[in-house]
């Protein structure tokens, strides 16, 4: 199979029942996504398969194939994170850190939905041309990612740091 991943073409061989997940941690040692449910509850898993969200656990990796594939391990470096992992040190966003990386790749994907103008759950008027970005918006956007250290407050106040800059 091959995949484009982190902006690097990849080569895997692996059995074509193997999740995606499991392609990315245990063939290509990219261990940033976690395994936490293993049943798409948590969002522990999530990455990006062409900009959109999905949970990596729950997708097989042939179905993936040839598409772009981006991990919280493409989002930034140690020597340059991203701003949005930054703002999740500065925030303290995370505490025992397991959930992290999927609550950054949604996050990212998350703030695409609304520049698309893709609506949620909670989104008051459809008839808008732009969603109004809020706190409301963030959370139920963020819903899909389970944090069990209790950090959504300080995940919430990152995203809104970074991204509720960018849409005003």
């Amino acid at each position: 199979m091959r995949f484009i991943i982190n902006g690097n073409s990849v080569e895997v061989e692996a059995d074509i029942r193997t999740s995606l997940l499991d392609v990315l941690r245990d063939h290509l040692g990219l261990t940033g996504s976690k395994k936490g449910c293993n049943q798409g509850a948590c969002g522990a898993c999530t990455v990006l398969v062409d900009g959109e969200r999905i949970n990596a656990c729950l997708g097989l990796a042939v179905q993936y194939e040839g598409r772009e594939i981006t991990t919280v391990e493409g989002l930034g470096t140690l020597g340059s994170l991203a701003p949005l992992q930054q703002a999740f040190i500065d925030h303290d966003g995370f505490q025992c850190g397991y959930c992290t990386p999927g609550q950054l790749c949604s996050a990212v994907a998350m703030m695409s939905e609304v520049e698309r103008g893709v609506p949620s759950q909670v989104t008051r008027d459809l008839d808008v041309d732009a969603i109004a970005f809020s706190r409301e918006e963030v959370r139920e956007r963020m819903s899909g990612n389970l944090c069990r250290c209790g950090a959504h407050n300080g995940i919430i106040d990152a995203i809104e740091s970074v991204y509720g800059e960018a849409s005003r």
